[in-house]
């Protein structure tokens, strides 16, 4: 069986939130604890690495050690960048053919996801969870013109977690140094295919204080 690293990607200073997001308290637990207990438990994950922004590692280990955490090897730095702070996550994996990207503002992940991720990942080496557009999306221009409205039916909302063959990542941050929001940009920048797979609508990204009212309700329900 392929050997699947997580990397819960957590080094944000919540400048939109006003306050770091990371260990905010949701329902019972620290919002980034619901991502890494999920992956902790799952049989398909063979270590985690958390990265988190440079003055909060010491938290991590204590967190870390709290919830005996046995599957994290390794917890890191984060960068400048979102993308900075997945190539440190990547340099921390050791004994993994594979990796899941997960953000850590997105409370949410469920074993289904993760396990969707992996098949899905399977057959072009890189996978990412999304759901369908709900809204009718147009393009603009500088003066809010618009000058498109695009076929909803043919949109994605891609979210993470993202599933990459370990080298096929590890060669497309070699090569691709552009700014990008997410993983999979990143590798269809390098030439290779992204399969979308569903996510889950519950997968929220928690980034304002409006997101945070949800993610509580949410959590509620679980």
């Amino acid at each position: 069986m392929a050997k699947v690293a997580a990397v819960v990607v957590a080094a944000g200073i919540g400048h939109r939130m006003g306050a770091d997001k990371t260990f905010i308290g949701l329902g019972d637990k620290p919002m980034v604890s619901w991502p890494i207990d999920v992956l902790q438990n799952s049989g398909l994950i063979n270590e985690i690495v958390l990265v988190l922004h440079k003055d909060k590692v010491d938290v991590g280990r204590d967190l870390m050690k709290k919830n005996r955490w046995s599957k994290i090897t390794a917890i890191c730095a984060g960068g400048e960048r979102r993308q900075d702070s997945v190539k440190n996550g990547l340099i921390s994996i050791s004994k993994s053919d594979w990796v899941l990207i997960h953000d850590g503002a997105r409370p949410f992940l469920t074993e289904k996801l993760v396990d969707d991720g992996i098949k899905a990942a399977e057959e072009t080496g890189a996978a990412a969870a999304c759901t369908d557009v709900k809204d009718t999306i147009k393009l603009v221009d500088d003066n809010e013109i618009v000058t498109q409205t695009l076929i909803r039916s043919r949109l994605r909302v891609v979210q993470t977690p993202q599933v990459f063959r370990l080298d096929i990542l590890r060669k497309a941050y070699e090569l691709i140094d552009s700014e990008v929001t997410d993983d999979a940009s990143i590798v269809e920048k390098a030439g290779y295919r992204v399969k979308l797979y569903p996510g889950d609508y519950e997968n929220i990204k928690v980034t304002t204080k409006d997101d945070l009212l949800l993610a509580e309700m949410i959590a509620k329900g679980r």
